[in-house]
C-alpha cells in the first residue's frame, strides 16, 4: 500500500481581504487533483466506522474508492443513493464532528477530508447532464410540511421510493433554512436551486406561500386533498431574546430577521433588490453558534466597520464549526469571551447606542454539561455599538401545533415524535429535524427526513397488505400499535 500523507489536503479558499467585502462563496473547491490526492489517503478500512458516523449513511469507503479511481459518476450515484442533498452537505455539515471524527486515520494523522469530497462530486455531478426522472409507481400521495432540509430529503427519498410527494412551504421559496438562514458565500443559492431541481424532475412537486395551519389544516391534507402520510418539517423559526432592558430598540434584531433579510430578500443588492437593511459601524452579534458567526460576518459584508461576536462564555463553550471560526478570525471579527450582555442602551432617539456588558468567569458545568458562566462584580463596562444582532437559539412556530388537536410538543414546543420513525401522537403523521429536536445542524436534519421516509414507506406498505386499497381517513385502519 502506498505511503499516505499525514496531513488532509487543505481547501483553497480566497482571500479573506477580498471576500470579506462580497458575498462570493469563500471556500473554491477541490480541483481534480486535490480530490484524487486526498481520495488516496482513505485507508479502505474493513470497518468503516465512518459511516456509522454519518446521519444519512453515505456509503463513504466505496463514493471515495470511485473518486480515487477517476469514476466520478460511479461516486456521483454513490452519493446521491443515499443523500438527495450532496452538494449541500458538502458544504454546510460539521464533518470533523461526525465522520470524520470516527475516520480511523485519526488514531495518528489527519482524517480523510471527507466532506471536501463529497462537495467535489456534487460539483462534478452539477457540470454533467440531468440523469434522474420521475418514477412514480405507487398510488398513495405523500404530503410535507416545509421545504427545509429535513422536508426536502424525505420528499426526496419518497420519490425514489415511487411515491407521488407535494411539499408545502409558507415562505415564497424553498429551502428553509438553507435559504434564508446560511449565507451565500457558505452556500451559494445557484447550488440549493440546482438541487431542488433535482427533487422536482424526480416528482416532486413544491406548492409555495402556503402555510399548513392558517391556510389548510393538517386534517383537510387527509381528508380533503387525500393523501396518506403527511411529514412535518417545519423548522425552527422562533427566534429567543434575553429579556434584558433596550431590546425593543431600533437597531436591535433577531439573527432570523437579519439573515432572512439578507440571503431569502437579498438586502446585500439594495436598492436593486426591495429590501432595505440599516447597518452601522459597529455591530455586535449575540451567541457564538454557527449561526451567531454567519451573522457576524455578514455584518461585515454589508459595510459594518467592527464586528463582535458576544459569548457569556469561553472559545471553547462555543457551539460554531472550528472552519467558520477560523474564516471569521480571518475576516477581522472581534470575540468579546466571557462576556454577558446587561443592557441595549438608548442614543435618546430610540436607537441602539450601546451595549452595556459584565464580565463573566466559568464555574461547574450547568445541565448543559457546559461551564456555568458566573458573573464578575464590578465589571461593568459599556460597547458602543449601532446595532445588536441576537443569535441565541429558536424554538418551533407553535401555529401548527396550536390548530392541530392530538399533535403532542413537549415543554419547549417541539414536536413529541419517535427517535427511529417521526411517527407523532397522530396516526400516518411523522415529523424531523428542528421541528422535532430544536434548532440543530442541517445533516441532523437530513438524517430525521431520509429515516422518516422510510418509515413512512414501511407504514403505508404494511397497511395496505393488511388493508387493500388506502382511503382517504387512514386512522380507521390502523392497529392499536399505529395509533399510538
Amino acid at each position: 500500500m502506498p505511503v499516505k500523507r499525514a496531513e488532509k489536503t487543505p481547501m483553497p479558499m480566497r482571500e479573506p481581504q477580498a471576500r470579506a467585502h462580497d458575498f462570493l462563496e469563500v471556500n473554491e473547491g477541490y480541483s481534480e487533483f486535490h480530490a484524487g490526492f486526498e481520495a488516496e489517503r482513505c485507508l479502505r478500512c474493513q470497518d468503516p466506522v465512518c459511516v456509522d458516523g454519518c446521519p444519512v449513511s453515505i456509503p463513504i469507503p466505496e463514493f471515495i474508492h470511485a473518486v480515487a479511481a477517476g469514476d466520478m459518476a460511479g461516486a456521483a450515484k454513490i452519493l446521491r443513493s443515499a443523500n438527495p442533498l450532496p452538494a449541500i452537505c458538502g458544504r454546510v455539515c460539521p464533518q470533523e464532528t461526525q465522520c470524520e471524527a470516527e475516520c480511523h486515520m485519526v488514531k495518528r494523522f489527519n482524517p480523510v477530508a471527507i466532506g471536501h469530497l463529497e462537495r467535489y462530486v456534487a460539483d462534478w455531478e452539477r457540470t454533467q447532464p440531468l440523469a434522474v426522472e420521475a418514477r412514480i409507481t405507487r398510488k398513495e400521495k405523500i404530503a410535507v410540511i416545509g421545504a427545509g432540509p429535513a422536508g426536502l430529503v424525505c420528499a426526496g427519498e419518497l420519490a425514489r421510493l415511487g411515491y407521488a410527494v407535494t411539499i408545502y412551504e409558507a415562505l415564497h421559496a424553498p429551502g428553509g433554512v438553507l435559504r434564508y438562514g446560511i449565507p451565500e458565500f457558505r452556500l451559494p443559492k445557484a447550488i440549493l436551486d440546482w438541487e431542488i431541481g433535482v427533487l422536482k424532475a424526480m416528482g416532486v412537486e413544491i406548492v409555495c406561500n402556503v402555510i399548513v395551519g392558517k391556510l389548510l389544516t393538517l386534517a383537510e391534507l387527509f381528508e380533503r386533498f387525500g393523501y396518506a402520510a403527511v411529514f412535518i418539517g417545519t423548522g425552527a423559526g422562533l427566534p429567543q431574546f434575553l429579556g434584558i432592558p433596550g431590546e425593543n430598540l431600533n437597531g436591535v434584531m433577531s439573527a432570523n430577521e437579519f439573515l432572512t433579510r439578507i440571503n431569502l430578500m437579498r438586502a446585500y443588492e439594495f436598492p436593486d433588490a426591495d429590501t432595505p437593511l440599516r447597518v452601522g459601524k459597529r455591530v455586535a452579534v449575540i451567541g457564538a453558534g454557527n449561526t451567531a458567526m454567519d451573522a457576524v460576518r455578514c455584518a461585515l459584508r454589508m459595510g459594518a466597520e467592527e464586528g463582535m461576536i458576544v459569548y457569556r462564555r469561553s472559545e471553547k463553550e462555543m457551539g460554531a464549526r472550528v472552519e467558520e471560526y477560523h474564516h471569521a478570525i480571518e475576516e477581522g471579527v472581534e470575540f468579546q469571551w466571557l462576556t454577558n450582555p446587561l443592557e441595549v442602551l438608548d442614543d435618546g432617539a430610540g436607537w441602539v447606542s450601546g451595549l452595556k456588558c459584565q464580565r463573566m468567569r466559568l464555574g461547574e458545568p450547568d445541565a448543559s454539561g457546559r461551564a456555568r458562566p458566573i458573573p464578575i462584580e464590578g465589571s461593568e463596562f459599556v460597547l458602543p455599538v449601532d446595532n445588536v444582532v441576537l443569535a441565541i437559539g429558536t424554538t418551533p412556530n407553535p401555529l401548527l401545533t396550536r390548530t392541530t388537536s392530538g399533535l403532542l410538543t413537549n415543554k419547549k414546543g417541539c414536536l413529541v415524535a419517535d427517535e427511529h420513525t417521526g411517527l407523532t401522537s397522530k396516526s400516518l403523521v411523522f415529523a424531523g429535524g428542528d421541528a422535532v429536536t430544536g434548532a440543530a445542524t442541517v445533516i441532523l436534519a437530513a438524517g430525521a427526513g431520509k429515516r422518516s421516509a422510510q418509515a413512512i414507506h414501511e407504514a403505508l406498505a404494511s397497511r395496505a397488505a393488511r388493508s387493500g386499497p388506502v382511503s382517504k381517513t387512514p386512522e380507521a385502519d390502523l392497529t392499536a400499535d399505529e395509533r399510538r
